[in-house]
């Protein structure tokens, strides 16, 4: 056992992905000796991507021109829903995504590779080594499960169609060539990281809350998610409900409590709450750099869609959610969920890295996906019973906010339209309440592109431009360098 690998972790990335340069111009003496179990538990904190994919809000029909701000190109090419063709490290981009989730991805694989080699020499040592593995599965089954949802079709619309590499070995050939499995394949290789990391996962490895890991209720959030999205709705539900079980408000932020409302004047207090690991609706927080939650850069939220978006409901009520604290540009708002943080480049320096903390898995996105399986499944009652639960936390300001089919019927102008089903409504106002909850969050892209819905996006003076239902562009474009060296397929456009 006294053979041990020698792995450099600063350039682990998917050398199919790097230029000749990048990869010559590496100081070949920054290494790590993975000899024990936790130095590979360590790596394993570079496994989740610094990428945002929040950049995706900016192609989506929450976003309009901002006038007043900063728009790097890159901005005003996915507002458009142009190919973009940047330099890897430019955040909010999706080459930056690609390239950043391929090396948490890579980081995961060295780990992986070298655990059976690494000395266990008790009881206590094999159940670390168990949830190591089972931490570097997680990840590496959520790297790939993000990169196939933006850079390929969604699963139920086409599942032959061409997903993304699935890349499961450290890299020891220069300028490897990968091939674009199916997006069935792609998530069936997720399923097997998915189910073998659950089993072999334990909390109690973690330190302080674990909620920058992938602890049990993150991993639950995610298969939730996964099924979801792979259109297995009885699955989707049973982890649904492992997590949420019979008490949910256990896991949806109370924004009508003391402690949010307090907080929601406050233009540091409330995204220090919103994001904490203290709020027990917070089962997944992962540091990511980006621009999105600065005021000065891109585009933002038109001032009027943001007050009628939250000022319809069925109750005539006041959502708590609305919370306009950040102003983006001259006519655009910005709604106050995240932090704006900077890291100084040295103590003295007046550049850095601007970042957040993003809340990647939540217990609101579980509950909308238990009451989505429900509606799909037929159980109206019980969706209707997880809205209840949401409406009590969510709007405030009258007497009776009891939400009955009747009520949403109502609300939709449906009592005089039978082919508007009572499943259709709820589905429908599924979509209002996850695109109030979720807004800002990079969370809409993904909801247009599971249902296949339009986008127009204005352009000032200029006129607008739409999105169809079916347009390609939904698929994001492999980056031109994974064309070019890693002779990967374009998606067609």
């Amino acid at each position: 056992m006294g053979n041990y690998k020698t792995y450099r972790y600063i350039w682990v990335v998917v050398l199919v992905f790097a230029g000749c340069n990048d990869f010559l111009d590496v100081n070949p003496d920054n290494r790590v000796e993975l000899n024990d179990l936790d130095k590979a538990q360590q790596l394993l904190t570079n496994a989740y991507s610094v990428a945002s994919p929040t950049f995706t809000d900016w192609m989506t029909d929450d976003f309009t021109y901002t006038f007043g701000t900063t728009i790097r190109p890159a901005h005003a090419q996915m507002y458009a829903w142009e190919d973009v063709n940047t330099s890897p490290d430019e955040q909010d981009t999706p080459d930056y995504f690609w390239y950043e989730t391929y090396a948490a991805i890579a980081h995961a694989n060295e780990v992986l590779a070298v655990l059976d080699e690494l000395p266990v020499d008790s009881d206590e040592d094999q159940a670390k080594k168990l949830a190591v593995e089972a931490e570097a599965l997680l990840t590496r089954a959520y790297g790939h499960f993000m990169l196939v949802n933006m850079f390929g079709e969604h699963y139920e619309t086409s599942t032959s169609a061409l997903g993304i590499p699935y890349v499961t070995k450290p890299e020891t050939t220069f300028l490897a060539e990968y091939e674009r499995l199916s997006v069935s394949r792609v998530y069936s290789r997720i399923e097997d990281d998915l189910v073998e990391g659950l089993e072999k996962l334990d909390d109690s490895f973690y330190s302080n809350s674990g909620k920058y890991h992938f602890n049990q209720n993150a991993a639950l959030a995610f298969a939730s998610r996964f099924y979801l999205y792979k259109g297995d709705r009885i699955r989707s539900l049973q982890y649904s409900n492992q997590l949420l079980g019979d008490n949910p408000q256990a896991y949806i932020r109370d924004f009508n409590s003391t402690e949010y409302q307090a907080a929601k004047s406050s233009i540091d207090g409330y995204p220090q709450l919103y994001s904490g690991v203290d709020e027990p609706a917070n089962l997944l927080l992962m540091r990511k750099i980006s621009l999105m939650q600065r005021t000065d850069f891109a585009f933002g939220i038109e001032e009027n869609y943001y007050g009628q978006l939250f000022a319809s409901n069925p109750f005539g009520a006041t959502d708590e959610r609305e919370n306009p604290a950040f102003v983006k540009g001259l006519n655009a708002l910005f709604p106050l969920r995240y932090e704006s943080l900077f890291e100084r480049s040295s103590l003295n320096s007046n550049t850095g890295t601007p970042y957040h903390i993003g809340v990647m898995f939540r217990g609101e996105e579980v509950l909308f996906n238990r009451i989505e399986a429900n509606i799909y499944s037929g159980n109206l009652t019980d969706a209707l019973a997880d809205f209840q639960v949401l409406t009590d936390r969510r709007y405030s300001g009258v007497a009776d906010l009891t939400l009955t089919l009747d009520r949403l019927r109502t609300f939709f102008g449906a009592d005089n339209e039978p082919s508007f089903t009572n499943q259709l409504i709820l589905l429908n106002y599924l979509l209002i309440e996850r695109r109030k909850e979720f807004i800002a969050q990079g969370m809409r892209w993904f909801d247009i592109k599971r249902f296949g819905m339009e986008v127009t996006h204005q352009y000032g003076d200029s006129g607008s431009a739409t999105l169809t239902a079916d347009d390609p562009r939904k698929i994001l474009q492999i980056p031109q360098s994974a064309q070019d060296v890693g002779g990967l397929e374009a998606n067609p456009r």
